[in-house]
């Protein structure tokens, strides 16, 4: 046989690894879980666990820490491929830890629920005795994620400690820890955004709208276009106007900003993301620059 029909494109070298990292934690743990919000990264990360486990059904269910202030085609995005899939889903509300008292709600222009994610995500864990998430987060993203292993250590609380990492030589990978830790699973660490543009081209995977170009009525903040919803609250003296535009990532609707586009297809949104040299939490995410280590900060915490 011709020599060229083993070799793999890197594409299909991404894939590989991340089916083997899926095997390797449904043989290893007893009760993972899959992070889903909606948002391209999970989408491909559920698209990919599908794969692994192809024809079997997905070994495990979705977890969706819903802070309320969704954009609204996201949540219509994400019960239609739960309804068409038949995976179980799991919702972790932080309304619920606003309505108990355990996180105070932030007011005011400016005030985001993205911060309070922490306290219903490790809620949802505790509850659902995970031992092995997998979480969307890639290492190109920003600084903190940069650091991160595939298989992240996190203690009874949920922290995580960036000087305590685990080395991982030649894919070998350590999940071992007590009762009440668990380990968070990052299937996507080596992918870059274009990988999962690309991915998402050749795989024909279907994603929320918002995640192509169309009009919307926006806000100019910080140096940020942010959607105009029922959830932000516009200060004194600011003016909205519509703008064709899309979202490079997905998140809580009053902190996640939209980049003018005109990319309506895969194809286009990848010349598009060719060519730029910020990251799309960088350029959209206001949660993101709140200080120089602010994830590194909430990761500490416990967040993703």
């Amino acid at each position: 046989m011709d020599k060229q029909g083993y070799e793999l494109s890197d594409l299909e070298e991404l894939e590989a690894e991340s089916v083997h990292i899926f095997r390797e934690v449904a043989a290893t743990f007893e009760r993972p879980g899959m992070l889903f919000s909606g948002g391209k990264d999970s989408v491909v990360m559920f698209h990919l666990a599908r794969k692994a486990f192809w024809p079997a059904p997905m070994p495990f269910p979705l977890m969706h820490v819903d802070t309320g202030h969704n954009f609204d085609e996201v949540i219509e995005y994400r019960d239609r491929v739960v309804a068409e899939t038949g995976v179980r889903l799991l919702v972790s509300h932080v309304q619920d830890d606003i309505d108990a008292g355990r996180v105070v709600e932030q007011t005011g222009v400016g005030a985001s629920r993205n911060r309070l994610q922490t306290a219903a995500l490790l809620r949802g864990i505790t509850e659902n005795r995970f031992d092995a998430v997998f979480g969307g987060a890639r290492r190109d993203e920003e600084k903190a994620r940069a650091k991160e292993r595939v298989f992240s250590f996190r203690d009874s609380f949920g922290s995580w400690d960036p000087r305590n990492q685990r080395p991982e030589l030649w894919n070998l990978y350590n999940g071992r820890h007590h009762r009440g830790e668990h380990i968070r699973v990052f299937p996507l660490s080596n992918w870059t955004e274009l990988d999962i543009w690309r991915y998402i081209e050749a795989e024909e995977i279907d994603l929320p709208p918002i995640y192509y170009a169309h009009e919307r009525e926006v806000v100019p903040r910080d140096g940020m276009l942010l959607a105009k919803t029922r959830f932000l609250e516009v200060a004194p003296g600011e003016t909205s106007h519509v703008a064709r535009v899309r979202f490079r990532t997905v998140g809580d609707a009053t902190c996640t900003g939209c980049v003018e586009s005109d990319a309506a297809t895969p194809e286009a949104v990848i010349e598009e993301v060719s060519s730029t040299r910020v990251t799309e939490r960088g350029a959209t995410r206001a949660d993101d620059r709140i200080s120089e280590a602010g994830m590194e900060d909430r990761k500490k915490e416990g967040y993703f």
